[in-house]
């Protein structure tokens, strides 16, 4: 805005012809130069005081106010923000270049002490307004928003966090913030932090100069040039391909603001000009831009070529007002500079920067109290702004600008500058650690820890919300799951495979047994996204693959759409669906394909239909199954703040059914068999139940929306049975069983230990028995042949469940000795069957601690041979398994094989056939499932993490009697913490004073499965 100008005070001078006094913040007028015509004297955009500017800031703000109000007919008023920077760019240019023309140099410090006080305090007024109306009007949700928002506005960066959030489309359906207006501020002083530095640094280069004026405005000017021309074709691009970095963006803006920076560099006052075309250059910009506040909508590409217009209109309206040679002004009595200059375009002119900072916070958080208002209202309420704003320019911005003690040297400015900023970032803090202190944590959701969905009826839940069940759970009189923090992020964990709008191609995207030839496709928007962890577990249990291809914002069926987030047609989305259909046609057939969709990008039934047939059909051509997700509520409002701000009533956050939950038109098609082919199933009886007229928010303590229109991942993880159950209903997929009978696709379970039961207690002796001591009877081995220094006990102080469904060995120390936990399967005989595969898996948490604390610290899941049991000799040729250890608290996890001879051999004995290190950042944090499978069908050894395939052992790394001997067998499963030993000290730590104990390894299942050879090659299994 051009309220980084500081013109000073103004007085009424007696007649025409009397000068009128100059800004108080500009360098005192240039001596007469040299040569007739002023060539190397000061830019002639004189330092006299330019009324009809000051109007023309009152259209540009007048503008604003009339498209924020919404006021029928002036959709277009947004264009009185380039009307600003344009001004802003003439007038501190000018300002400027005079300075160096007449001291030769430019004093930062005076412009950056003028700036400071003229702009800063009032912002941090609105700031600290906003600040604490907003802990008092806002939802806590908004208002740790809110606070984030003053954080960004008075560090001048607003415009770059908006523009964060709405280029990020899964960040929808978030209200509007009160500092939203802030974006031009930042961008003009980010300019400005940038332009006086960079106009000292010329004027330096051209101190020397005989003709300085010349000079220094021939060199800026060049340089003008060329950030106009770049700034603009970036403008151009970003316009094509992103609308919030295009509108937001500083760079795309810089052209603006060096549109009018030439007008003050350019030699106009060398020029006379016929008056005629003066008044033609004045009267035709205002109509102009009064022509784009009348003619522009947001459907507008914006800014692009349609900014041209306001830009170069304003432009002509200052241009046709600049004095030529010999004259003082060119008002004239018919030109549009005498009707801006008027009294009362001058005092809106005034009064433009604190009504600009003052009416947006007023009509936002009005709306945030009272609901969504019409233009009248919205009208009234900025016309009441004035009343802030002139308090604030009376008592807060004149003070400061006139005071001498403050403006005598440069750093009380800027001290007033810094203290402006130091203070509504310290009441932001405040109240925003507050307010997330009395939301809840905001780590994610850990989702091993729900309980369990019910496959059927009315309850989301498998058991009452009240039972007992893993942290996190929801219980009878808790708070919801997730968090309304917590629920803003919790999106399914697929790695950025729901592609960005700019994007045409999503990446392969395969989780789970990405080695399987047998796969689930999931085709659609976020829609279709947020069943991602659903049909990953679903997918995994059954040893298959799950490939993504979902695009943010892009319909599935075949329309032509408008993207939001790109501001033009959606062209990237037809180019993306159009590559997804060919890599299923031309790809391996998938075991099953689920497609959702948003179903509302078009009201017309009829082009609906049309559309999603020109997509089904090359779907039927590949002779999948195809399932169609009914479309979920769109709730409409913003879920997780309204919850924020009833957490003890989330009724009052139920939505209206008839809005939410409108006929499925491709469901109920479907469902009348006019589309053959397609299979439909759907949740929304659960997730809106009953026959009320409104739909939930909140089931057995689980927040359903993350937003205003997707599910939160902890409800859709929840509804992972009902949606089993409903795709085995429709014949999609292949029945799963009880434990000990198939489990989809051939697999039999074998084992299976959820660890459920009191804190406390030890696990089940059916399953588990302990290894006690320091060595195997008879100790072949001491120190368990590693080096460890622990004695491993029965105690529930070292091995125990924690009443939440894991079970935790922990590491102690008493005395200086130090014991822990070692349990193995009572059971040696899980073996693959002939040509089969042999799964073991186990969920895990490793110790939470690093550094010098978890010097020693060594947790493993592993195998040995049964053949070891008898006599407990015959290492390492009975073969050893080593699903997961790590070491010393790392991040990272690795897997091994050990077989054949003590020293050397095919196992490269005694390290083994390991896999090195694996990256695992939230190994310690988060559960992370582990998993090994034995196939003697391929004849290799498979290691995966989280369903990911990172080491492999086949049977041609030796000889076949080594390998028969390894894998060709009965194992039994150990699960135990070590402290000290070999690879511990390997990696460089030992155990110590420091070491600290009492950090548990927390499991929270094993599972044993296998699969015959009947069902052909098994080339992967999977884990969610």
């Amino acid at each position: 805005m051009p309220f980084l100008l500081a013109p000073g005070p103004r007085r009424k001078t007696p007649g025409p012809h009397r000068k009128r006094s100059a800004p108080a913040s500009t360098p005192p007028p240039a001596p007469p130069a040299r040569r007739s015509g002023g060539e190397s004297g000061p830019s002639p955009h004189r330092s006299t005081f330019r009324p009809d500017i000051e109007g023309l800031r009152a259209v540009a703000v007048l503008a604003v106010l009339a498209f924020h109000a919404e006021i029928p007919g002036l959709a277009g008023g947004f264009v009185g923000v380039d009307v600003f920077f344009v001004i802003s760019g003439y007038l501190i240019t000018g300002l400027l270049v005079r300075e160096a023309i007449s001291t030769g140099r430019i004093r930062l410090g005076d412009f950056f002490s003028r700036r400071a006080r003229r702009l800063l305090p009032s912002a941090a007024v609105v700031l600290a307004a906003v600040a604490v109306a907003g802990a008092w009007l806002t939802v806590p949700l908004r208002r740790t928003d809110l606070e984030y928002d003053v954080l960004a506005a008075a560090l001048s960066v607003a415009n770059w966090r908006f523009v964060s959030q709405r280029t990020d489309y899964l960040a929808a359906g978030h209200d509007q913030s009160p500092l939203l207006h802030f974006w031009s501020l930042a961008v003009e002083e980010q300019f400005y932090l940038f332009w006086a530095p960079l106009l000292a640094v010329v004027v330096l280069c051209a101190a020397r100069a005989v003709r300085r004026g010349r000079a220094v405005r021939s060199v800026v000017a060049l340089v003008t040039g060329a950030l106009v021309l770049g700034s603009f074709a970036l403008s151009l691009h970003w316009t094509e391909h992103s609308v919030s970095l295009a509108y937001l963006g500083t760079p795309s803006r810089v052209w603006q603001f060096g549109v009018g920076a030439l007008l003050a560099l350019l030699p106009w006052h060398l020029l006379r000009g016929p008056r005629p075309l003066r008044l033609l250059c004045g009267w035709g910009g205002a109509a102009a831009i009064g022509w784009c506040v009348v003619a522009y909508d947001a459907s507008t590409p914006y800014p692009g070529y349609a900014a041209l217009v306001p830009t170069l209109a304003t432009a002509a309206v200052i241009l046709a007002a600049i004095p030529g040679r010999g004259e003082r002004n060119v008002q004239g009595a018919y030109g549009v500079g005498r009707l801006l200059a008027g009294r009362a375009p001058r005092a809106v002119g005034r009064l433009s920067y604190n009504l600009y900072l003052w009416h947006w916070p007023v009509l936002v958080l009005a709306e945030a109290r009272l609901g969504t208002l019409g233009w009248p209202a919205r009208t009234a309420l900025t016309l009441a702004a004035v009343l802030p704003a002139l308090a604030t320019m009376r008592w807060v911005e004149q003070p400061l600008r006139r005071s001498r003690t403050v403006s005598e040297l440069p750093r009380r400015g800027l001290a007033v500058g810094v203290s402006a900023i130091v203070l509504p970032v310290a009441l932001a803090l405040v109240v925003g650690t507050a307010t997330l202190h009395l939301m809840g944590p905001a780590t994610p959701v850990d989702v091993k820890g729900l309980p369990p969905g019910a496959a059927s009826g009315p309850s989301l839940l498998a058991r009452a919300a009240g039972a007992s069940g893993a942290a996190g759970a929801p219980s009878g009189d808790g708070p919801v799951v997730p968090n309304p923090v917590q629920a803003r992020k919790d999106f399914p964990s697929d790695r950025n495979c729901q592609v960005a709008p700019e994007v045409t191609r999503s990446p392969e995207c395969l989780f789970g047994a990405v080695d399987s030839p047998d796969r689930i496709v999931l085709l659609g928007d976020s829609h279709a996204g947020q069943w991602f962890s659903p049909m990953l577990a679903i997918a995994s249990q059954r040893g298959w693959a799950l490939q993504e291809l979902v695009k943010q914002g892009c319909p599935l069926p075949e329309l032509a759409v408008d993207s939001p987030q790109l501001g033009r047609a959606y062209r990237e989305c037809d180019t993306w669906r159009a590559d997804a259909l060919e890599r299923l046609r031309t790809g391996p057939k998938p075991r099953l394909i689920v497609i959702a969709s948003l179903n509302r990008y078009t009201t017309d039934p009829e082009l609906l239909a049309a559309a999603w047939e020109k997509t089904l059909k090359p779907l039927r051509a590949t002779g999948a199954p195809i399932v169609y997700v009914e479309d979920t509520p769109v709730p409409g409002k913003d879920i997780p703040a309204c919850v924020s701000g009833a957490p003890d009533g989330a009724a009052a956050c139920a939505f209206q059914r008839a809005e939410a939950v409108p006929a499925d038109p491709l469901a109920r098609r479907i469902a009348a068999g006019a589309v053959p082919g397609v299979r439909v199933i759907g949740v929304n009886q659960v997730l809106c139940p009953g026959d009320s007229p409104t739909c939930p928010a909140v089931r057995d303590r689980i927040l359903l929306y993350r937003d205003d229109a997707h599910l939160t991942n902890v409800a859709a993880v929840v509804l992972t049975p009902r949606l089993e159950r409903l795709l085995t209903e429709a014949g999609a997929l292949p029945a799963a069983t009880a434990s000990g009978a198939p489990v989809g696709d051939g697999w039999t379970e074998l084992l299976r230990d959820d660890f459920e039961g009191p804190a406390g207690s030890r696990p089940s002796p059916a399953n588990w028995q302990y290894d006690l001591g320091t060595c195997y009877p008879g100790c072949p081995a001491p120190q368990w042949g590693t080096g460890e220094i622990e004695t491993m006990t029965d105690s529930t102080d070292n091995v125990r469940l924690d009443g939440k469904g894991a079970l935790e060995i922990v590491p102690t120390r008493k005395g200086g000795a130090w014991s822990s936990g070692r349990i193995e399967t009572v059971r040696s005989d899980f073996a693959p069957p002939p040509r089969g595969v042999l799964r073991i898996e186990a969920s895990i948490a490793l110790p939470d601690v690093t550094g010098p604390k978890a010097a020693g610290y060594w947790p493993a899941f592993w195998t040995l041979g049964a053949e070891l049991r008898d006599g407990y000799t015959g290492w390492p040729g009975v073969g050893e398994l080593d699903v997961m250890e790590s070491v010393n608290g790392r991040d990272t996890v690795f897997g091994s094989m050990h077989c054949g001879v003590l020293e050397g051999g095919p196992c490269k004995e005694p390290v083994g056939l390991t896999s090195g290190p694996q990256a695992c950042a939230t190994c310690r944090t988060e559960f992370h499932a582990y998993a090994v499978e034995v196939d003697l069908g391929v004849g290799e050894v498979r290691w995966y993490l989280d369903g990911r395939v990172y080491h492999r052992v086949s049977a041609g790394q030796m000889d076949a009697g080594t390998w028969k001997r390894a894998v060709d067998h009965g194992v039994f499963l150990i699960l135990n913490v070590a402290i000290g030993g070999k690879l511990p000290a390997a990696d460089g730590a030992t155990a110590g004073p420091g070491t600290e104990p009492g950090h548990p390894m927390r499991v929270d299942q094993v599972t044993v499965k296998v699969r015959g050879s009947d069902s052909g090659p098994v080339r992967g299994g999977g884990s969610g």
